[in-house]
Formats: C-alpha cells, structure tokens, sequence
C-alpha cells in the first residue's frame, strides 16, 4: 500500500527538494518504465465483474457493450484494473490529491464561475490521496493507446508521451518556485494556454483550438434543456428515452403522485444543506419538477445516475443538476489516505482541492435509493460550458498539443495538492522520467489489449452479456 509523503510549511525549500532526491534514489526514475506484471496477476474480468455487482444489473450488458468497442473505450472503463496494476508496482511517497482516472477524456474545457472557458480536469469519481505518478502514468498509457487508435507508428507513440510528461516535469519545476497562493490562483485559460504553448500554437492549431472553444460555449444548460425536455400536459418535463434516460415514475414502486413527490425531495433538502449559505439561497428561486435516471460514460454504465430538472421564475428559466452515484475509489484499497463518512463529499473535496473551475452548484448527499439501500452522491450542474476532446479525429501535431496540455493541466492539480519542490526535484531537469513513462505506455497499452481481448472472449463464452445501442 502506497504511503504519502506528509509535507507542512514548517520544511524549508531545500529540506523538500532534498526529500525529492531521497525518494530518487529509493524509487529510480527509470524504474517507471517497467511494467511487467506477474504470472499470477489478477483476472481483469473478475475485478470488473465486482464492480459491476454493486450497479443496476439491466444497465451492465450497456457497459460491457461500450468497452466492447475498442481498446481505448475499454481502458475508459477500466480504471480498477489499472489501479489494481499500480497498486503493486514500488511507488514513490511524493503524495498529491490523484484525479484516480486521469485517462484524456477526462482533460477538456469547463466554464469557470466567471463565465470564462478554462482547461481543466473534469472527471473525479476516482480522486483519492496516492502517489503523483500514478496519475501520470494513467494518462501516458491513455495517450499511447489513442495513439494506437489512430494508427500513429511506435516513434510517434513514443513522441507524444514524451511531450507530455516533459510539459509536466517543467510545469512542476515552474510551480516549485512560485508563491503558494499564485499556485493555488493558476488557471489555464485562453491566454494561458498560448503562453504554455507557445511557438507550437500555428494558424491552423489557433483555428481548431477556437472552434473548439465556440463548441464548448454552445453546450449550454439551455442547449441541455432543449435537448433533453418536452412539454407535456403538467408542464416542462424530462423526455423518456429508456434504457438511457428513465423518468422516476417508471422505476418507483409507487408511481403516484405522492410516491413521486417523496423521492424527489429527499434526495434535494439533503444536498441543499451541503452548499454554502448563498448557493442555498439561489436553489431556493428553483422548484423541483422531474427526475429521471440517465446512463453516463463508459465506465460510470450502470452506477445511479439522476438528472433532475428545476425550474426558477418559468417553463424557460431552467436549471438542470445531475446527481451521480459515488462509490469507495478504485485506488482506496491501494493507498493510504483521509477516509470519508460519505464518498460524495470525497469527490467533492478532491475537486475542490484540484480543479480551479468547481461549479457553484457542486456539493453531496446521502440517500435511501429505490432499493432501501443507503447511497451516496454527488451533484454538479449537468452541461455548463463543456468542450470534449476527441483524441481519435486529431493529426498527430495536434495531438501533441493535446497532451502537451494536459500534461501542464495535471502538473497544475498536483502542485495545488501536493508539494511541487519535492517532486520537481524528484523530477529532476533531465528527460529520464519522460523516456521511462514513454516506455511504460508502451508496455501498459499491450496489456490493455489484452485486458481488452479477455473481454471479448468473456462475452463469447457468455461469462458476461454485452449489449449494444
């Protein structure tokens, strides 16, 4: 089980950065490019298999089905195996809050509360105190395996992981001589974004980088609303589109009015205390009409998630949350770290502590879901500015680019969480750490082939179901 390294303010630069060093020197840097697993490894399948126990069992053939279509979509879903992977691999004690599934779709811009678009981790579920690189190495494997996808050669492959781990140690290296609070202020928006890239940003990059900007602003929660709502005869309410979209009424026992009405308050006046006074005073210009259940992601398939529509002052002036089901993290079993009386205020708290771009309606709570069993959430606003990254249309300078800044993105969450002195110097000025996480992708994407592969036959040997929509 990995262990954290305890920095306080009282350690002065030097006693960090030579604490850095120390763990060079027990933990190489060249010994991340090693991933050989042991004959006896874990089967994948059973430890997707346990997860998929705990979700709604109509809703797993979906997520079998999704990670069904491609290594890439498989390793989406398949952050317990990896987690299950780092957990036995010797790791450094250079501790941060871990994103848990740093795979590049979860790297894309978000609007900030002041209504700028910024760059950013988006996905939490899995945040969790461990190693800082195990964040590291889930998004090179990621990046070698779109890579793959994309029909790059090895040299390439190899390039673009090299990219970004580079752009990472130096963003580390930057943040480890800069002020506490210019940490914990960096954002990186629009112009940051030019300053990091540079040179590298040509025309045709600025073009593609702006229109994906103009989508982003064009995913709006009224784009959602529109998209996602009907008018029927009691009103504004969410359109039926089973199994994906499940209004409430369909799944309750009791499909009355007042059966209706029960679920939906509980799981609202819960969340609503967990906001600051101000955010509970803006939800209450809202009323709660519908809800309904929504299949999300790749790997979420199957984990309870609400949308839940709220009206202000008419049927035009919408709010739309999603309340998400959260679980323990893949990666509790495997570190050390604060442990949570709810996992919804752990995803909550590891945003909070990583992401400079948290929404305003972020907060959690705790309920009796259809099946009389104690669950936890948590709930963000659904669509506010989102643009998703899609690694398999981009040419490989674009790419490179791509994982250039999520590679800077992550650098800046660990740096806010974790103590940037003692992994810049762990990091070191040289390009050994980039070559060894080079290497490592390599060898972790074959093993995601044939984690990938596994699936296949567990699903011609009816061991597990898949299905397609």
């Amino acid at each position: 089980m990995a262990t954290a390294y305890d920095f306080t303010a009282a350690l002065t630069p030097a006693e960090r950065a030579a604490y850095g060093k120390q763990e060079r020197e027990r933990v190489p840097r060249g010994s991340h490019a090693r991933f050989d697993p042991p004959p006896d490894r874990f089967d994948p399948i059973a430890v997707i298999e346990a997860q998929s126990a705990e979700r709604v069992q109509e809703l797993v053939p979906l997520r079998y089905g999704r990670m069904m279509e491609s290594p890439f979509r498989f390793y989406r879903g398949a952050a317990a195996i990896m987690a299950a992977d780092l957990g036995a691999l010797e790791s450094t004690a250079l501790g941060v809050q871990l994103c848990g599934d740093a795979h590049p779709l979860n790297f894309r811009l978000l609007a900030s509360p002041e209504r700028r678009l910024v760059f950013d981790i988006n996905d939490f579920d899995e945040t969790h105190p461990g190693p800082f690189e195990w964040d590291v190495k889930r998004l090179a494997a990621g990046l070698a395996i779109a890579a793959r996808a994309n029909g790059y050669p090895v040299k390439e492959q190899h390039a673009l992981v090299q990219a970004c781990v580079a752009e990472y140690r130096g963003r580390i290296r930057e943040f480890a001589g800069m002020r506490t609070l210019d940490i914990w202020y960096a954002q990186d928006d629009a112009d940051a974004v030019r300053e990091l890239l540079g040179s590298s940003l040509d025309a045709r990059s600025e073009r593609r980088t702006e229109q994906a900007a103009r989508r982003a602003r064009t995913r709006t929660s009224m784009r959602a609303f529109e998209k996602l709502t009907r008018v029927t005869g009691e009103g504004r309410r969410i359109a039926p589109d089973p199994p994906l979209i499940t209004p409430l009424e369909q799944l309750l026992d009791d499909p009355s009015e007042e059966g209706r009405e029960k679920e939906l308050r509980g799981l609202l006046g819960s969340y609503a205390r967990t906001l600051p006074a101000e955010r509970r005073h803006l939800l209450r210009h809202y009323r709660l009409v519908d809800m309904a259940r929504k299949v999300v992601g790749v790997g979420s398939v199957g984990t309870r998630c609400w949308v839940l529509l709220l009206l202000g002052r008419d049927d035009d002036d919408p709010l739309l949350l999603q309340a998400k089901e959260a679980g323990p993290s893949v990666l509790a079993e495997h570190t050390a770290g604060e442990g949570y009386d709810n996992e919804g205020h752990r995803v909550v708290t590891g945003q909070r502590l990583i992401q400079t771009t948290s929404d305003i309606f972020l907060g959690w709570t705790h309920v009796i879901g259809l099946d009389d069993r104690p669950r936890d959430f948590y709930v963000r606003q659904l669509w506010d500015w989102k643009g998703i990254a899609r690694p398999e249309t981009m040419d490989p300078p674009m790419l490179t680019l791509f994982a250039r800044l999520c590679g800077a993105s992550l650098a800046r969450a660990h740096a806010r969480s974790g103590d940037p002195v003692a992994i810049g110097a762990y990091l070191g000025g040289s390009d050994r750490f980039d070559r060894a996480l080079a290497e490592f992708a390599q060898s972790y994407a074959d093993r995601n082939e044939q984690d990938f592969a596994e699936l296949g036959t567990a699903v011609k040997e009816s061991r597990v179901r898949a299905e397609h929509l």
